[in-house]
């Protein structure tokens, strides 16, 4: 469906903060803008990120 535009150490520090934001909703302060985590996450785990897309970013080699 989409290409993949995200290359590998910006998918592992895009998973590490998603995690990290993430944890916040259970431990911290607890607020629920932790689920905020959830977007890099996702876009790490799946390696598109639309906002690149639409600003013509691409951190992955091209194949």
């Amino acid at each position: 469906m989409f290409k993949a535009n995200v290359g590998g150490l910006d998918r592992i520090l895009r998973v590490i903060v998603g995690l990290g934001l993430i944890a916040l909703v259970f431990v911290g302060p607890q607020t629920p803008w932790g689920w905020v985590g959830a977007v890099p996450l996702l876009t790490g785990l799946f390696g598109t990120c639309p906002l690149y897309t639409l600003l013509g970013i691409r951190t992955c080699r091209r194949r």
